[in-house]
């Protein structure tokens, strides 16, 4: 048996305790703080985002089509894939939240992706979203890392490719990140009909903030 260590240090241990302290407190400050309220259905997942930046602040810079919750709620119901661009964000994913086992799918690693990306001059992550094919059609996409896959995959809808049902475009980083973000909350097709997307603007976001924000929009179980 292995034996605990020495407790030098008085910190809470118990997981459930923990769980629950970090919720009230987010709550708390976003009431002192005297922010704007979100609608019910968004309210999961705003919290979650914050829980994973770690920072109360990230809330002015949340942004998301007001259908989001139920376009990507109702996709993954129906038993469609995510797609992401990193298998650290796809490794966030918490599995037992999925409602119909869905398949989380990251193409990275596909032995195809380095030539296609020094055939088009670009980062392996947009290359690798070229991969994704017709089950994009319908699927939820979650971009947590390279803002060059949020750009390649809005240009690939924009030609006329498969429609994800939703978009959650988090890309962090100095370059391109903000625009990146900027262009899916202003994307337009045909008509004037956007898919719906939620966003963190600026440079901030990452596979932490945008797996907290995947694991709230696939379950309705509010956080206690």
């Amino acid at each position: 048996m292995i034996a605990p260590p020495t407790r030098h240090y008085d910190y809470v241990r118990d997981g459930a305790e923990i769980y629950r302290r970090s919720f009230a407190m987010i709550q708390a400050e976003i009431d002192a703080a005297d922010l704007p309220p979100v609608a019910d259905d968004l309210r999961v997942v705003t919290r979650r985002i914050i829980h994973a930046a770690g920072d109360v602040d990230v809330f002015d810079d949340i942004a998301a089509h007001p259908e989001v919750v139920a376009a990507a709620r109702g996709a993954l119901d129906a038993g469609t894939p995510i797609f992401t661009d990193s298998h650290m964000l796809a490794a966030g994913v918490t599995r037992r939240r999925l409602p119909a086992d869905n398949d989380v799918i990251c193409t990275l690693r596909d032995e195809r992706v380095p030539a296609l990306a020094q055939q088009w001059q670009t980062t392996r992550a947009a290359a690798a979203v070229s991969l994704w094919g017709e089950r994009l059609d319908g699927a939820v996409v979650a971009i947590g890392n390279a803002p060059t896959a949020l750009f390649h995959l809005l240009e690939l809808i924009l030609d006329g490719g498969p429609r994800p049902a939703a978009i959650v475009g988090m890309p962090v980083g100095f370059v391109g990140s903000a625009e990146s973000k900027a262009a899916l909350a202003d994307h337009a097709l045909a008509g004037g009909s956007q898919i719906p997307w939620l966003t963190v603007h600026g440079r901030r976001g990452g596979s932490a903030m945008a797996a907290a924000a995947l694991n709230a929009l696939a379950t309705k179980a509010e956080i206690a």
